[in-house]
């Protein structure tokens, strides 16, 4: 049975940020195949750690939100990488609320499988399609990266590509190249993410990243809506 259970790495009992306009809760999943230098979330990395919380108990806490939350977000880690997120998405979805997911796109045949049960989803777009074995530690990622970016546009589902700018892994000339490119592609919402230094494992890569203003609002040209989310 517990083979057949999401293993949740951890969540949080409420956001009012990780689905627009949605008071949500959201579950971080277990395990990603990636190694970003920059990633903040190191511990949902390993697969094989050990679950912070039961399903059966997850589901029993978001039981108790009924009424209050509209949404619960599975996050990560990479949740696409969990072979029951499907099922875990069904059983939300039963209790009525609204489901987001964020991925970085990692397992693009797996995402197409899910967004059926999906109100919205985050994209996670790592940078530069050249840059990315360089950002995610994987040789040949971006062609996933590429691929879910197109099955989002193509699925007519809610959605937001997000991009964390960095001071040396994604600098605003890799910034600007990026946007314009997924603004050729048809992406309308974007928003670009203030690098966050806590929870990096990477000392060398440990650096506040700032934007300046026109930088900012040049790349909000690119796009129908634009979101600016700065460190916290």
């Amino acid at each position: 049975m517990a083979d057949r259970e999401l293993k949740v790495g951890g969540y949080t009992k409420f956001t009012s940020t990780d689905y627009p306009g949605q008071l949500a809760a959201v579950i971080f999943v277990q395990g990603c195949p990636w190694r970003c230098g920059y990633c903040h979330n190191p511990h949902l990395q390993p697969r094989d750690a050990a679950p912070a919380i039961a399903w059966k108990d997850m589901l029993a806490f978001l039981a108790t939100r009924v009424g209050l939350l509209d949404a619960v977000v599975f996050s990560g880690g990479e949740p696409t990488l969990d072979p029951v997120l499907e099922e875990a998405m069904r059983s939300v979805k039963s209790l009525g609320f609204k489901v987001g997911l964020h991925t970085a796109g990692i397992y693009p045949e797996r995402l197409q499988n899910v967004l059926h049960l999906v109100d919205w989803v985050g994209l996670d777009i790592k940078g530069t399609f050249e840059s990315y074995d360089d950002i995610t530690g994987v040789s040949g990622s971006a062609a996933a990266a590429q691929a879910a970016a197109k099955i989002v546009l193509q699925s007519g589902v809610p959605y937001e590509f997000r991009t964390t700018i960095h001071p040396t892994l994604t600098t605003p000339q890799h910034i600007t190249a990026l946007t314009q490119r997924l603004a050729g592609i048809g992406c309308e919402t974007y928003a670009l993410q203030a690098f966050r230094p806590v929870g990096c494992n990477n000392k060398e890569l440990i650096a506040g990243s700032t934007l300046d203003g026109e930088f900012v609002a040049q790349v909000k040209t690119r796009f129908r809506q634009f979101t600016m989310r700065r460190a916290d």
